[in-house]
């Protein structure tokens, strides 16, 4: 999860709340179960919220402000919850990689915990033999570079029906402008339907399903950091909300599966076999379920699990990263023309892109490093929680204490980045720094035993939307808008969006 503080728990009926609350419990409410000896340095803190007033709207943002008063490494705490914040490259690697197994842990979060079955998926369960043994499902059997190749030719589908659209929208007299933003959106719940459970749901009620469920887990829970005050989450129904739209999305998945049963066994009637380049996610889980001499058995719950983590990773921070990187080549058209000039030339006498020609394309990469290194879809890379006590960068932490990661901040560091607010691609050419996450100036997948497994798939397809879109088009802002004048306003959520539709009129190149 991103941690999300929202200015909502500082605004309107809450605000007067927690006044009268501090005035009434004028102590300090911090449940550390010791106090150490050389921490981390941290801000002056408030009693009861700690330093939760300092986060603001904008978190990420924030707690660089923070760290560059208090350093790279800070102590805060939200609430009666300990948590470290790391703000620089040196500081990552030292929790993803020299400490990696001590901060393997996820911190613990009640919304996002009701809607992953009990945290019974990767992303949320804690660091064990279990979440061992669903990461390898994850890695070798749904998300290997063989089973990522198996959905090439769903891609190119996909990417074939983006870009028709695009055009159809353009030769329209009445209203050529096309929201861009709703398109992506379409597309990667496309390709994640289509991978995920073999067949497209794309009507209203699931993508407003869909939304209600990214939406909610982003929301910040003030029982998890304030016990006590738990029943402000009661106030604004967050957790029935979260009861509610994890009971949909469960009748949503058992309908999914019982249609992949019935297929099944029409298969199996017939005499036939499944092509195995055919199988989509859900068909490989409930192989992997039916088979009951595993040494591990796969519950329903997990498979449920898993699927939900392959659409929140894979739908909303691809579709944010496309968003972004389009944005960016728009307001920089130097960079727009030397993208298209590099992927015209590798199509030269081609209808189109396939993914065989994406290795030719350095700056295509270089676009896409550059957009990560400015755009994090995840700010904050997921808590993380250290399970002993352990000396970090001369700093005692103390066991059960949070971390979080501003991966956005790194990749604002100007010890690290020349100009690091200017879009410039060309910082990436000859440097060996990636998104893989090898790396810790650029971890938008984050690093270590908890890396993201889906980075193939997702880039797989981020590398061949954004080629085939700057192949086939040229892109202006509508009403002779400047690029420059683009807003880049963000909106916080699970992942970072431009707060506005990315609008745009399109011209097909010939």
């Amino acid at each position: 999860m991103l941690l999300i503080i929202s200015h909502q728990l500082f605004t309107s009926s809450l605000l007067p709340l927690l006044i009268l609350l501090l005035t009434i419990f004028s102590k300090w409410y911090f449940s550390s179960s010791k106090t150490l000896k050389n921490p981390p340095p941290s801000p002056s803190k408030l009693p009861v919220i700690g330093n939760l007033h300092q986060l603001g709207s904008s978190p990420h943002r924030s707690l660089r402000a923070l760290a560059e008063k208090h350093g790279p490494l800070m102590l805060l705490h939200f609430g009666s919850v300990p948590v470290v914040v790391a703000s620089s490259a040196h500081a990552s690697h030292e929790i993803m990689k020299t400490h990696d197994l001590t901060f393997a842990n996820r911190a613990k979060s009640s919304v996002p915990s009701i809607l992953s079955y009990n945290a019974r998926d990767i992303a949320f369960s804690d660091y064990g033999e279990y979440w061992r043994q669903i990461k390898s499902i994850a890695v070798l059997q749904l998300l290997s570079p063989k089973r990522v190749q198996s959905f090439r030719r769903m891609r190119e589908e996909e990417t074939d029906l983006l870009v028709e659209r695009i055009r159809e929208i353009s030769s329209s007299s009445s209203s050529p402008v096309v929201n861009l933003s709703e398109l992506l959106i379409s597309l990667t719940n496309g390709v994640i339907c289509r991978a995920a459970l073999g067949r497209k749901h794309g009507g209203e009620k699931f993508k407003e399903l869909f939304a209600h469920f990214v939406e909610l887990l982003g929301v910040f829970s003030v029982g998890d950091y304030i016990p006590w005050l738990s029943w402000v989450d009661w106030i604004k129904g967050c957790d029935v909300r979260a009861v509610k739209i994890a009971a949909e999305f469960d009748a949503f998945l058992e309908g999914v599966i019982a249609e992949h049963v019935d297929r099944k066994k029409l298969v199996s009637g017939g005499g036939g076999g499944e092509d195995d380049e055919e199988k989509d996610f859900v068909d490989i889980l409930l192989e992997i379920e039916s088979d009951k001499d595993a040494s591990f058995v796969l519950e329903r719950d997990t498979v449920k699990a898993l699927i939900l983590d392959v659409f929140t990773g894979g739908t909303d921070s691809t579709y944010a990263t496309l968003e972004w990187e389009l944005s960016e080549l728009i307001r920089n058209p130097h960079a727009m023309k030397k993208l298209q000039e590099e992927v015209r030339q590798v199509a030269k006498g081609k209808p189109k892109i396939t993914e065989n020609d994406l290795d030719q394309m350095r700056y295509l990469k270089a676009v896409v490093n550059e957009t990560f290194r400015m755009h994090m879809p995840l700010p904050l890379l997921v808590p993380r929680e250290s399970t002993q006590d352990v000396e970090l960068m001369g700093y005692n932490i103390a066991a059960g204490t949070q971390v979080l990661i501003n991966a956005w901040a790194v990749g604002r560091d100007p010890a690290l980045w020349d100009n690091p607010d200017e879009f410039r691609p060309e910082r990436f050419l000859d440097s060996p720094v990636d998104y893989r996450g090898l790396h810790f100036e650029l971890t938008p997948f984050g690093a270590g035993r908890r890396k993201c497994p889906g980075i193939q798939f997702a880039m797989s397809v981020n590398e061949l939307v954004l080629a085939s879109l700057v192949h086939k088009f040229d892109f202006v802002l509508p009403d002779a808008q400047k690029g420059e004048d683009l807003d880049m306003s963000e909106t916080i959520g699970i992942t970072i969006h431009k707060k506005l539709p990315l609008l745009v009129v399109a011209t097909p190149h010939v």
